[in-house]
């Protein structure tokens, strides 16, 4: 007799709510186990290893936990959207083992919802499927599930694996390693060469302030290092004049006379207020000018 309407339509509602319930119980042991860690870290930088090492086998079984989870949250999935194949009076090969994995895992879990959808799939397909898929006499359900549900304790390489991890996430110094130095330089021949040679010429030059006294090189050494400049230098010029600094629009400056100057001095000379350079060197026209003289310069500057 074909499982009525009602059984399937109720059966896809409790998927449903199993497949809302995981993803919910999931993101509760994901936050503890943060919390969790953050405990196990603190321990650690205690000092307290043995106690953070008997913990984190808790942390430990939540993970295990979670990733039983995650697998029953597929095989919802996928019996959700294959559900008209569950219309058939027998088990379809390819839903056998995930509606297997799901009756056997129920009981062991927390999700009520999981448990309502092992009662309907054994309602639909039977007492003996029931039972072949808790005592797994085909071996149709998943290894995974059945080794995620095993009790035995974890291993104690995967403990110290947990808690090297742990202390590596929170930047604790567990366990205490000896700090590295770094590795010695290696030199090679031409290296030592090298700082032999150098060595050599410092030793040389180191050497030379070692002279005897009465040598002639330290003597003229000595007379070197207590002369001075003479003070007269760059007194008896009358201008001095710096050099301008180069620039990217004139690299090479050079000292030229101002134009204008120039210009004035012509003119002073033209109107006869100044002498030209001959006359002042003893011509026919030098000495101190007369009072016309004199007038006939501004007059002629006020043209």
């Amino acid at each position: 007799m074909p499982p009525s309407v009602t059984l399937i339509n109720r059966l896809k509602v409790q998927l449903k709510l199993s497949i809302a319930r995981l993803r919910m119980v999931q993101q509760r042991d994901e936050a503890m186990g943060k919390t969790q860690r953050r405990a196990m870290a603190q321990l650690l930088e205690a000092g307290k290893a043995d106690s953070a090492r008997i913990r984190t086998e808790n942390i430990i079984r939540s993970d295990i936990t979670t990733e039983l989870h995650e697998i029953l949250e597929l095989y919802c999935e996928l019996l959700l959207a294959r559900a008209g194949l569950l219309e058939s009076p027998t088990c379809d090969p390819g839903l056998e083992e995930a509606v297997k994995s799901i009756i056997y895992a129920a009981p062991k879990t927390e999700i009520k919802e999981l448990q309502q959808v092992r009662a309907l799939l054994a309602e639909k397909f039977g007492k003996e499927f029931v039972l072949a898929a808790m005592e797994n006499s085909d071996g149709r359900v998943s290894e995974k599930v059945v080794k995620k549900l095993s009790v035995t304790p974890p291993r104690e390489e995967l403990v110290q694996g947990y808690l090297e991890e742990i202390a590596r996430a929170y930047g604790v110094d567990w366990p205490k390693r000896p700090k590295e130095l770094g590795e010695a330089p290696e030199f090679v021949d031409g290296d030592i060469d090298n700082d032999e040679s150098s060595g050599g010429d410092q030793g040389q030059k180191a050497s030379v302030g070692d002279l005897p006294a009465d040598s002639k090189e330290a003597k003229e050494r000595e007379e070197l290092s207590h002369a001075t400049p003479p003070r007269s230098i760059g007194q008896d010029l009358p201008l001095h004049v710096n050099p301008p600094s180069p620039s990217t629009d004139n690299p090479r400056p050079k000292v030229t006379l101002n134009s204008m100057e120039l210009n004035s001095n012509k003119r002073m000379v033209d109107a006869g207020i100044a002498k030209k350079p001959e006359d002042k060197k003893g011509g026919a026209g030098g000495g101190v000018p007369d009072l016309n003289e004199l007038a006939a310069r501004f007059a002629a500057l006020k043209r």
